[in-house]
Formats: C-alpha cells, sequence, structure tokens
C-alpha cells in the first residue's frame, strides 16, 4: 500500500476535527493576583539582568509599587459590586470573586505591603565592612560559617531574592482563599507554601537554627500537601468532579447529570468523610491548629523574624479563608459531620496554645504560641454555621494580622551583639530604657489578649457572640478561660518590661529606618481603631459575609 493511500486512511478515519473551546478569561477581575504575579516575574528578571549595587532598590520599588497596585484593584472590584450583587465564579470556574475572597485578598496584600517594609530595613544591624545589612543572609547558597560566606558578607551581598519570593507567596495566598475547585487549591498551597519554606531558611544571624527550622517546615508541610492531594483524590472518586458546586450537589443529593462510569463510586459516604478529614487536616497545618502545630514555634523561632511576622499574619488568613470557603461552599450538607470534630480541635487548639505559652523563655516562640491560641479563637466563629460567623472571622483575620505583623516588628528593634534578643530575661526593664518601644509594644500585647479599645477585644467579642448564637455557648465559655489563661502571660511581659530593674549588660533598641516604623506604626494605628471604633469595619466584613455558588 502507498504512503498516500495510508495517509488517506488516517485522515478519513479521524473525521471531522472537533474544536477545542477557548477558555474564557476575566482578565479585570483577576487583576489583583495577575499584578502580583507579574511583578514576581519582574523581580526574577532584576535578579538576573540588574547590576548588584542597584537590586535592593529596584526590587523594594518594584514590590511596594505592584502590592499597593493590587490593593487598589481589590478596592475597585469591591467598589464596582463584585463582592455583592455581582459576585461569580469567574475563570471557568476556578476562581470565585465574591466578598469573602475580596476582604480576604485586601487583607492580605496590606499584609504584604507590611512584610516588604520589614524585609527592606537596613539599619538595625551594624554596618558590616562599610555596607548596611538586612535580616537575610549575605549569601544563601554558602554554608554557614565557610570562607564563601565571610567572602559574601566582605563584599557587601545582600540576599534581595527574598522580595520576589514574598511576592510568589503573596500570589498563591491571594488564590487559596478565592479558590472554587479542589485543583486550583492545591496549587495556591504550593505556590504560597515552597517560598515560605525557603524564606524560613534566610537569617543572616543563626544560620543553622534559621535552616533546621526550614528543613522542619518543608518536611512537614509536604506531609501535610500529601494528606491534602490523597483528600483531593477521594473526593474526587467520591463526586466525579473538583469543582466545589458539584461536590455539594453530590453530598446534598442535588446532582442531576451523572456520568455512568462514576455512577457506582458516587455516593460512597466512606470516600466522602475520609477525603473531607484529609483535605481539612491540610488546612488546619496551615492554620497551625493542635495537634497539627507541631511546626510552629520552632519554625517562628528560627525564621528571620521579618519573615516570622509577614507568615504568622498573611498564611492564617488565606488558609482560614480556604477552610472557611471549604466547610460552607462544598460541605454545608456535611455539618453534623465536621462540626463535632471542629469543636474538639479548637477546645484543644485555644486551651493547648494559651496552656504551654505560659512556660516559654522566648519572645518569639511564645507569640507562636500565642498564634495557636488565636487559631482556636478564630475555629470558634468558622463552628458558628452563619453569615454572622463568617463576618466575624473576616473581621477577626484583618485585626490579628495587622497586630501580629506590628508586634514581630517591635521584636526585631531589641537588639544585643549576637542580633535580636529574643530571650524573655533580656527584655527586663525595656520600659526604662526606652519607654515608647515598650508603650507600642504592650499595646500588641493587650490586643492580643483581648483587652477593650483594642481591636483584639472586639475580634475575640464578635467571634463568641456568633458562636453563641450558632448554638457553641460551652465553646464560648471555653474560649474566655483560656483568655483569661492567655492574658497571665501577656501581661507578664509587659510587667517584666516596666517594673523590673533593667540589667547593666540588657539589651539595646535600635532605631529603625522610616519602613519599619511605618510597619509598627501602621499596625498600632489598625489596632487602636479597630478598638476604639469597630462598628465601619465590623458592617464592611458582614457586607462581605456571603459565599458566592
Amino acid at each position: 500500500m502507498s504512503a498516500a493511500a495510508v495517509h488517506s486512511l488516517w485522515t478519513t478515519a479521524a473525521g471531522p476535527i472537533a474544536r477545542i473551546p477557548a477558555p474564557k478569561i476575566e482578565y479585570a477581575q483577576l487583576s489583583p493576583t495577575l499584578i502580583v504575579i507579574g511583578a514576581a516575574l519582574v523581580g526574577v528578571l532584576v535578579e538576573a539582568f540588574v547590576p548588584r549595587k542597584s537590586r535592593y532598590y529596584a526590587q523594594v520599588f518594584v514590590s511596594v509599587v505592584a502590592l499597593a497596585a493590587a490593593f487598589a484593584a481589590v478596592v475597585a472590584l469591591a467598589g464596582g459590586g463584585y463582592g455583592t450583587t455581582k459576585a461569580h465564579v469567574a475563570a471557568m470556574g476556578a476562581i470565585a470573586v465574591d466578598g469573602p475572597s475580596l476582604f480576604l485578598q485586601g487583607t492580605i496584600l496590606l499584609a504584604g505591603l507590611l512584610g516588604v517594609f520589614t524585609f527592606a530595613e537596613r539599619r538595625l544591624d551594624p554596618a558590616a565592612h562599610g555596607n548596611r545589612v538586612d535580616s537575610f543572609a549575605a549569601q544563601a547558597a554558602s554554608v554557614p560559617g565557610s570562607e564563601s560566606e565571610q567572602a559574601a558578607v566582605k563584599a557587601g551581598f545582600t540576599t534581595t531574592e527574598a522580595f520576589p519570593l514574598l511576592l510568589f507567596a503573596v500570589s498563591g495566598m491571594l488564590v487559596f482563599p478565592s479558590a472554587n475547585d479542589l485543583l486550583t487549591l492545591f496549587v495556591a498551597l504550593e505556590v504560597f507554601s515552597l517560598p515560605l519554606y525557603l524564606l524560613c531558611a534566610l537569617a543572616r544571624r543563626k544560620r543553622l537554627l534559621s535552616q533546621e527550622a526550614a528543613v522542619k517546615y518543608f518536611l512537614l508541610g509536604a506531609f501535610a500537601s500529601a494528606f491534602t492531594l490523597f483528600g483531593i483524590a477521594l473526593l474526587y472518586g467520591y463526586a466525579g468532579s473538583v469543582s466545589y458546586a458539584a461536590i455539594a450537589q453530590v453530598v446534598d443529593g442535588t446532582a442531576t447529570n451523572v456520568d455512568p462510569a462514576l455512577a457506582s463510586t458516587m455516593g460512597n459516604d466512606a470516600l466522602l468523610l475520609i477525603g473531607a478529614a484529609m483535605i481539612v487536616m491540610g488546612l488546619l497545618f496551615k492554620v497551625a491548629a493542635i495537634p497539627f502545630h507541631m511546626w510552629t514555634p520552632d519554625v517562628y523561632q528560627g525564621a528571620p523574624t521579618p519573615v516570622t511576622g509577614f507568615m504568622a499574619a498573611a498564611t492564617k488568613v488565606a488558609a482560614f479563608g480556604a477552610l472557611l470557603r471549604l466547610l460552607y461552599v462544598v460541605l454545608p450538607g456535611m455539618r453534623w459531620d465536621w462540626r463535632p470534630v471542629m469543636w474538639a480541635v479548637a477546645i484543644v487548639t485555644m486551651l493547648g496554645g494559651a496552656i504551654v505559652a505560659i512556660t516559654q523563655t522566648d519572645i518569639k516562640r511564645l507569640l507562636a504560641y500565642s498564634s495557636i491560641a488565636h487559631a482556636g479563637f478564630i475555629l470558634a466563629g468558622v463552628i458558628a454555621t452563619t453569615r454572622d460567623g463568617v463576618s466575624a472571622v473576616l473581621f477577626y483575620l484583618a485585626a490579628y494580622s495587622f497586630v501580629t505583623i506590628g508586634a514581630f516588628a517591635v521584636v526585631t528593634l531589641v537588639r544585643d551583639a549576637g542580633g535580636e534578643a529574643t530571650h524573655l530575661s533580656k527584655w527586663a526593664g525595656l520600659g526604662r530604657r526606652s519607654p515608647l518601644v515598650a508603650a507600642v509594644f504592650a499595646v500588641f500585647l493587650l490586643a492580643f489578649a483581648g483587652i477593650p479599645l483594642t481591636s483584639g477585644f472586639a475580634g475575640k467579642f464578635a467571634v463568641f457572640k456568633a458562636a453563641a448564637e450558632g448554638g457553641a455557648v460551652p465553646l464560648v465559655v471555653i474560649g474566655v478561660i483560656s483568655s483569661a489563661i492567655a492574658a497571665f502571660f501577656y501581661i507578664r511581659v509587659i510587667v517584666l518590661m516596666f517594673f523590673s530593674e533593667p540589667r547593666a549588660e540588657g539589651p539595646t533598641v535600635a532605631v529603625p529606618s522610616p519602613l519599619t516604623m511605618t510597619a509598627i506604626g501602621a499596625g498600632l494605628a489598625v489596632t487602636l481603631v479597630l478598638g476604639v471604633a469597630p462598628q465601619y469595619f465590623l458592617n464592611l466584613a458582614s457586607q462581605a459575609g456571603v459565599f458566592v455558588r
């Protein structure tokens, strides 16, 4: 048979070619994420092509402009009604553009902006060989203490790659709470986790501790990702789809056009329960709820403090957003199954975080256990399963993220010969040596404790009120007891700062550049404004409290 005859056989057998429809992407509604990803790619090019002397300024400029532009885009979308009347599912069903996603994206972008300011701080450490230095290793690839590291310090190298890494992390966090199918959720999880693993290993001082923290975070994070992925596979087997709406329909029993090949496994409750449990487990790891909290104290202590502040604030916001969407959009039909489990997790997390924090002697570990306790308080709002519960969680996350970044920014200022003085004994008498810094830190601690006239009180009140109205009164009682326990160790630090004698060999308080001052000032302003006049922001959160289906 000739080649031509064979060719004609192939072409006739194939018949008319079916056209693949082009995807319809609403670029304007995805603009916040696209701006940040574009800037991160520009940052990579800056590292490749811009001379070393100019990189720091170029990266800071690109990062600040991108995050500010993305925040403006979020505000424009919210103003255009995409948070309320025009809320819909964009990008071929992959991304939800609605109130909760816009509110959380705005919060993450502001946290990222303050994070860039703390990353860019270069006045706290004494200059090395005539060059100003920041919190990051001179050359991350060199072995700690090696000759190549000393040569890099001498040459004045800086790890400006931290800025594009932060932007990549932020871009993943923007997609995470607005993902509307399980594959998008998983891709976003990896996009924001991998840069954080790297950032944790970049500390300039205590490099071995920093690298140990990064390895722990990476290994445990990989486990959590694997659980999530396995859960996604099981839910796909259960519902025959990774789309949130389709899974919710199968759970409710309202699914219509069922593929006959999937009909045999559909509605298999074992797949649903195990799959949902595994995905929720992955998300609880990210929010640092007990028993998935093991990484938190070590990573918070070992990572460079600006990274800890950014990570503690932004990761919680993104992960709680994703958890809310999963429980409220995909699994509302399983409320009776997941609520008792969440009750148990919330109780253990609140009490465990508060009790273990009392024994800590390092300020960063203390704040880590404090963040675990806060995860428990926020879970109380998740358990409410009402619209008020969603808006209370949104408000709490916004308030918490500013307090956290402000508190960690203050921690970077207290220094001794070895860098940051994080041991609590070093903070004794700080209020007499540097009253302003101690007073600002005291305000942040009071906000963490939930004392009235701070944002922490308004947030806790909103969350506990929603939980009580949702029928979880015993949980609120335990939450109040946990808050009382937690108040003990916050107030202990305040007493230590103001009522102890300063030591002769105690630490100094470095005078920061306007960048860190801006981060601390913004944290302080938001903490006081949300505490004294929270109503406008509570209304904003309640308008944003409806998920699109």
